[in-house]
């Protein structure tokens, strides 16, 4: 039950939540998994983004110029007339008043290392959108399982202290018609009925505490809080004896969804780093263009007048020869960044190993005190029930009756707030062993 493995199937209508169907609701609807979702198709919408740059690129452009000033240039007047003095220059206008040319330009990649790298690299950021929206869905599921328990607890302690509150309010009252005939002190009315007072705030309390409860469920779920649900599960549906910890636990790193993403991330920094080195390596571009162009000193004679064809055709070659150091200092960053990753792997497992332990231990000793609270309330019960007979039958002191009554709700509290804990620190194992949420 505790490690959650979904399989269950939910409408939007639905009002009424398992544990396992809350869950489940959170990890199609909460806002948080919309946006890793939304994330995953950016990365998709990248990977078709680098893939674009290796098709041909085409491009189209019509341009027109009016010369407002023709430029002049100036030429020895001896080339136009022999009898001109030396030295003389004719401002010669070159060009005409109106121009235009059009044409399709195109280029294709044909070889470049960033490129093919790239593409892979896009790969593998789009596994890491993916395994991102894993471990935001199991953030989500520790939150409303947290949150679904904390309103299991209160629910039982909310009908322990109903339950307690009949029994004082009875027990006053037959007090009172005691004190009436004389065989009971007004001191003993009096204890008792501080002791429902504080049992009647205590009780109010609680119910407000449960209504907040109710409304951070909600917001764990990405409900609003105007929307009323129903739990179906109850705490009595748990077994105690499944919250018993396994001395004997086999650790798989690759479990963890973090060790998972870090495995990603080591493969980007090794891209990244086989990228930079890349750039060392010639790049080669074909490119060609058709056009027309013309001139003419009158605008319409632009629209009226033939226009003449040119193409080209070629290929460049990019040699990267001296950048100023700048590439062998980002291939130094890059050796620097895979480091780290690589280094990190070592603080996580170590992390992990502390985790593991630390539920275990912290699992071991809330059974351990789970159990003995279980008794100590029992017993409780027991001496309140005890008590009661005895000053019936006016072999007992009222004020053993109501210290009974505050040991038997202390114990009371104890428990559930041991059960919480339990319940919390079997979460917190499944959650450091990878065990959690599984799709």
């Amino acid at each position: 039950m505790l490690s959650l493995l979904l399989t269950t199937r939910i409408t939007f209508s639905q009002q009424s939540y398992s544990l396992r169907e809350a869950v489940d609701y959170t990890v199609k609807n909460h806002v948080n998994i919309k946006n890793a979702q939304l994330d995953i198709l950016n990365a998709e919408a990248r990977v078709s983004e680098i893939k674009g740059l290796g098709l041909p690129q085409v491009n189209a452009n019509v341009n027109y110029t009016n010369n407002v000033i023709i430029p002049r240039f100036f030429i020895p007047a001896k080339t136009f007339d022999p009898n001109a003095a030396e030295g003389d220059v004719v401002a010669a206008e070159f060009g005409v008043a109106n121009s235009g040319q059009a044409g399709v330009s195109l280029s294709q990649l044909l070889f470049d290392g960033s490129y093919t790298l790239g593409l892979k690299a896009a790969d593998v950021y789009k596994d890491l959108s993916k395994k991102a929206l894993v471990q935001t869905k199991q953030q989500a599921a520790e939150n409303v399982t947290k949150a679904y328990y904390g309103i299991l607890v209160n629910e039982e302690r909310m009908k322990l202290l109903t339950l307690n509150i009949g029994r004082l309010d009875s027990l006053l009252r037959d007090t009172k018609a005691l004190n009436a005939q004389g065989f009971a002190e007004k001191l003993d009315v009096q204890r008792l009925e501080v002791q429902l007072s504080n049992l009647k705030v205590e009780s109010k309390n609680v119910e407000r505490l449960q209504e907040l409860s109710y409304y951070l469920l909600k917001f764990q779920m990405g409900i609003k809080a105007s929307e009323t649900i129903k739990l179906t599960d109850k705490l009595t549906d748990v077994n105690i004896n499944e919250l018993a910890p396994d001395s004997d636990l086999a650790i798989k790193y690759t479990d963890r969804i973090e060790y998972s993403i870090l495995q990603t991330q080591n493969r980007l920094a090794e891209l990244d780093l086989k990228n930079q080195k890349a750039g060392y390596l010639p790049r080669v571009l074909l490119s060609g263009s058709y056009g027309f162009s013309a001139g003419r000193p009158q605008f319409f004679d632009l629209v009226t007048k033939p226009w003449f064809s040119s193409a080209t055709l070629g290929f460049v070659i990019q040699v990267p020869i001296f950048d100023g150091f700048q590439r062998k200092n980002k291939i130094i960053q890059s050796q620097n960044s895979l480091q780290k990753v690589k280094n990190s792997f070592e603080i996580l497992e170590n992390s992990i190993d502390l985790q593991v332990k630390q539920g275990q231990i912290t699992l071991k000793n809330a059974y351990e005190t789970l159990k003995e609270q279980k008794a100590n309330m029992e017993l409780a019960n027991e001496i309140v029930r005890v008590t009661k007979i005895k000053y019936k039958q006016g072999v007992g002191s009222n004020l053993e009756v109501i210290n009974a009554e505050i040991s038997s709700k202390e114990a009371q509290t104890n428990y559930f707030t041991t059960f919480y804990n339990a319940l919390i620190a079997k979460v917190d194992l499944d959650k450091a062993l990878g065990k959690l949420y599984t799709e």
